[in-house]
């Protein structure tokens, strides 16, 4: 994902290149093919090309008062949170409830689990992972965790909880991850 907009704006370069030169060939194939055109003709298709040019120019122009890439610093970061969510949340019921902002329906679908899991109707696997997942929720959340969740979270916390962990605090605002939470809901629904 970190390549995400680089192939983008290499397709764009390519596209303007093609266009100067089919522009530049029309021209030039203008000025071979003179003497078959009459002059009104002649006048009126080299005034469309010069007019396609000046278009063109003026479209480079504004791509290159900027940084001529499709992914700007924002977009940057969109996407690190976006590959954070969905590296750290698998569960699209847990990231529903993370992009409601529903602590207490989470705190129940924990309590719900520890049951499952004593009653042998969850996988240790499945448990961890979804008690890891509804913990990090509810710290983003602001929501005070006991110890025994600190010490979990600490002991079986990988790298996708850390990263999405890192990317959310340094962006500061909790709503930004929520609505990207609500987008990968929305993915998650389809």
């Amino acid at each position: 994902m970190a390549s995400r907009g680089t192939t983008e704006t290499s397709k764009l370069k390519q596209n303007l290149e093609e266009q100067l030169d089919r522009l530049m060939q029309q021209l030039q194939d203008l000025e071979e093919c003179r003497e078959e055109l009459d002059a009104d003709e002649y006048e009126e298709t080299k005034k469309e090309t010069l007019e396609q040019l000046s278009e063109f120019n003026d479209s480079l122009k504004k791509i290159m008062s900027g940084d001529m890439t499709l992914v700007d610093e924002l977009s940057g970061m969109q996407l690190a949170i976006q590959a954070a969510i969905s590296q750290a949340f698998k569960t699209p019921e847990v990231i529903r409830m993370f992009a409601k902002k529903q602590p207490r329906q989470l705190r129940t679908r924990l309590a719900e689990m520890d049951r499952d899991l004593m009653v042998g109707k969850l996988p240790r696997d499945l448990y961890t992972q979804q008690k890891l997942e509804i913990l990090t929720a509810l710290r983003k959340l602001g929501e005070k965790l006991t110890g025994d969740d600190e010490m979990f979270l600490s002991a079986n916390a990988g790298t996708a909880l850390s990263q999405f962990e890192r990317v959310s605090t340094d962006l500061g605002s909790g709503d930004k991850v929520f609505a990207l939470a609500s987008v990968e809901v929305e993915k998650a629904k389809q």
